[in-house]
C-alpha cells in the first residue's frame, strides 16, 4: 500500500472516530459524504449539511474537493454547484492538514467569517455587505428549510 493510500485510510478513520457521520460512495475511500453541523454563535447554527468529499490520488499532497450537497446561502459557496471558495483548501493546502481539520476548523471558520470581497455567490455577498441583519435572516430561513425537509424525509 502506497504512502498516500495509507494516509487517506488513516485520515478517513480519524474522521469517523471523531463522531462525524460518514457515508461512503462506491467501494473506494476516495469519495464520501460527511454530515456537517453549522457552528454555534453563527447564523448557520442548527443547520445540517451534507458535504461531498473527493480525495485525489495524490492526497494528502493535493487538497480534497469539498462541496455542499444541500443548499446553503453563503458568499463563498456557489449556490448551484455547492463548491467552496476557501484559500486553505484551494490554494494553501499542506499535507500537514487532514480531514478533521477541514470539518473542525476550516468549514466552521468559513461559516463564522464569510469573505464577501471574494464571492462565489454575488447576491449573498452584496446582501451581507449591504444589510447584515437581512443576510442573517436569509441564512436562518434556508437553514430552517434544510432541517425541516430533512426531518420530513426521515418520517
Amino acid at each position: 500500500m502506497s504512502s498516500p493510500s495509507k494516509r487517506r485510510e488513516m485520515d478517513l478513520m480519524k474522521l469517523m472516530m471523531s463522531d462525524y457521520k460518514v457515508e461512503m460512495i462506491n467501494d473506494g475511500m476516495q469519495e464520501f459524504y460527511v454530515e456537517f453541523h453549522g457552528p454555534s454563535e453563527s447564523p448557520y447554527h442548527g443547520g445540517v449539511w451534507r458535504i461531498r468529499v473527493e480525495l485525489p490520488d495524490a492526497y494528502p499532497y493535493k487538497s480534497p474537493s469539498i462541496g455542499f450537497v444541500n443548499k446553503i446561502y453563503h458568499p463563498n459557496v456557489d449556490e448551484m454547484s455547492g463548491s467552496v471558495c476557501l484559500d486553505v483548501i484551494n490554494q494553501t493546502w499542506s499535507p500537514m492538514f487532514d480531514l478533521v481539520n477541514v470539518f473542525e476548523v476550516f468549514l466552521p471558520q468559513l461559516l463564522l467569517y464569510p469573505n464577501p470581497s471574494d464571492p462565489l455567490n454575488g447576491e449573498a455577498a452584496a446582501l451581507m455587505m449591504r444589510d447584515r441583519v437581512a443576510y442573517d435572516q436569509r441564512v436562518k430561513g434556508i437553514d430552517f428549510l434544510v432541517v425541516f425537509v430533512r426531518r420530513k424525509r426521515a418520517l
